[in-house]
């Protein structure tokens, strides 16, 4: 993230939002952990950056309640394409599915477009889920086992 955010060009509006980055009491609560944390702006690359370095991965993944968080809320306001980047290093594992989400998502809406980019994901059940998630909202998927096809991935998306 250090080489690709200051390669963000500065007019394009960016957001970060992480998931996974609490446990809570129950799993209820820790599939609930989704937060925008760098609300979608311009110039947004060092905030973004901060912000990511506060916070680490220890919980579920909540994968589609953040997709459905910021479909719902974090492009409120926003008309025409949105385009979210989902990086990930493991599936869902919340008793949800980001690939169900989708297909019914693309009966109503049209204009969100993900690329999602797997982090060292071996299992296969979880990876059809994610390709999925990409290919049915006309997204690209990669499948990143080291850092330079992470950053490949990024540079693509």
């Amino acid at each position: 993230m250090h080489e690709i955010l200051p390669k963000i060009n500065p007019n394009i509006e960016v957001g970060l939002r992480i998931y996974g980055h609490r446990m809570g009491f129950t799993p209820i609560e820790a599939c609930r952990a989704s937060t925008l944390v760098s609300p979608i702006s311009k110039n947004n690359s060092f905030n973004i950056e901060t912000n990511l370095g506060r916070h680490k991965p220890r919980g579920m993944t909540p994968i589609t309640f953040s997709l459905k968080q910021a479909i719902k809320y974090d492009f409120m306001g926003y008309s025409g394409k949105k385009h979210i980047i989902l990086l990930t290093d493991g599936g869902e594992n919340c008793d949800e599915s980001p690939c169900k989400f989708v297909m019914d998502l693309i009966k109503v809406r049209r204009d969100v477009q993900i690329d999602v980019i797997a982090f060292n994901i071996k299992d296969s059940d979880d990876l059809e889920q994610l390709k999925c998630t990409a290919l049915v909202t006309s997204g690209k998927f990669y499948n990143a086992q080291t850092s330079a096809q992470l950053l490949n991935g990024f540079n693509n998306s």
